[in-house]
């Protein structure tokens, strides 16, 4: 499998290239060239394959020539001691739970997979330093993934307010790999001071930056992985449509769903589950895209007016409208319903979900109630309920029970420096720590 750039498609690149150098000179972002048919692999494979094996199997055939069966097996083992869950709720609808990983959230499945393709891609004389903004959960997937990764350094950037579960033996002044960096600033100056170091060539190059955020396309890709894992799951007990109800903001996960169609996978629809702020609503109905102003939601991982795969999913939008047109299907969900989604979850079915995945449970709903519809349903249940464990508590009526694992990753944590939002500044950090 080869990338090319969103602007400037002739000029193509390896896997490696790809994810070591993760923006293209050029400008845009990466998205795959071409994608191998993975039928022979999805259509007979064993509703009993475990996450590991089918990650093992698939992965070398998207990539060949660049990750062989043993390294494959290797990235996968060492990788996913978790695996997604698929509950089949009823005849209409089933969930997928992708919030059993280390931190509780999606991103751990693709994090995951990159932090450990990329030390098997770099062998034995690369090195990276993978730098990546961060809020709420993600720095710390990034710094668990990374963490001990040979010849690896994470430097994790945070916006202005309490670092939260990072743990500090894994720090480099402490002999481990990871350096989390405050930013008197937002989010949006994080995300803007990475751009800035990657498109620094030399900078980049003197200290090998990529980013471990969604621009990077080894995180995109592993998404693929779990779509088949859900439909080789559900296959002999399905008759008719298959659709997936994707909570939806920055559109990763709905962009890597639409790859999995496109390698082969049967499947009818996709639901692009959008909170009240409905970036993509307009658009995917063949509308111009207009940015809209931010809105606040109790699904605050969806809060999002400029998704940052805009110029991937745009990609794919030009290369098949009538795909995005008929495959694609907007909803927007209000705080409101959202809230009633949740309650239904639990009163219907016995199931807790954080806001999030109730966003998409209830878009869900929404569709398997119209008239004519006789197809099933599969919510992607992205976020632990414990993380929203209050919210979830008042709505249900339930005492969400905390996962062990989660109390170390609420534990306010230090910075190895506090910085102002400039890249002669985020250089000096990482050169005091290195």
């Amino acid at each position: 499998m080869q990338f090319k750039s969103t602007r400037a498609p002739d000029t193509l690149v390896s896997f490696k290239n790809a994810i070591l150098n993760c923006l293209p000179a050029n400008g845009g972002l990466y998205v795959p060239d071409a994608v191998l048919d993975m039928r022979q692999y999805i259509l007979y494979m064993d509703p009993g394959t475990s996450y590991p094996e089918l990650v093992a199997t698939v992965a070398p055939a998207l990539l060949q020539g660049e990750l062989n069966p043993v390294s494959a097996a290797r990235v996968a083992e060492s990788t996913f001691d978790f695996e997604p869950q698929l509950t089949q709720l009823d005849d209409t609808l089933s969930v997928l739970t992708l919030c059993n990983g280390p931190t509780g959230v999606f991103k751990d499945y693709g994090i995951a997979f990159l932090a450990a393709v990329m030390e098997e891609l770099l062998g034995i004389d690369g090195r990276a330093m993978i730098l990546s903004a961060a809020r709420g959960d993600t720095g710390v997937s990034i710094a668990h993934a990374f963490s001990g990764r040979r010849d690896m350094t994470s430097v994790i950037i945070y916006p202005s307010g309490p670092v939260r579960g990072l743990d500090p033996a894994s720090y480099v002044t402490n002999g481990g790999n990871v350096i989390p960096i405050q930013i008197r600033g937002t989010f949006d100056d994080c995300q803007r001071l990475i751009l800035e170091a990657l498109n620094d060539r030399p900078f980049a190059e003197r200290y090998g930056i990529t980013s471990g955020n969604a621009i990077n396309p080894g995180r995109l890709l592993p998404q693929v992985f779990y779509y088949f894992y859900a439909f080789i799951k559900l296959k002999k007990i399905l008759t008719g449509e298959l659709v997936f109800s994707v909570p939806t903001g920055n559109f990763g996960n709905l962009i890597a769903g639409l790859y999995a169609w496109k390698m082969g996978m049967p499947v009818n629809g996709f639901i692009a589950a959008m909170n009240a702020n409905n970036a993509f609503g307009d658009y995917i109905m063949g509308k111009e895209f207009k940015p809209g102003k931010l809105i606040q939601t109790n699904s605050p991982a969806l809060d999002v007016s400029l998704p940052s795969n805009y110029e991937r999913l745009a990609s794919f939008y030009m290369e098949a409208p009538a795909v995005m047109r008929h495959m694609v299907y907007p909803d927007a969900i209000d705080d409101r319903a959202t809230l009633a989604a949740m309650e239904e979850a639990w009163t219907r079915y016995g199931i807790l979900l954080d806001p999030h995945s109730a966003v998409a449970f209830a878009a869900a709903r929404r569709l398997s109630q119209t008239a004519g519809f006789s197809g099933h349903v599969v919510v992607l249940a992205t976020g632990h309920p414990a993380k929203h464990a209050e919210l979830v508590s008042r709505v249900t009526g339930q005492q969400v029970a905390i996962p062990a694992a989660f109390i170390r990753l609420w534990k306010k944590t230090d910075p190895v420096a506090t910085i102002s939002p400039q890249l002669d500044a985020l250089e000096g950090a990482i050169a005091s720590c290195c």
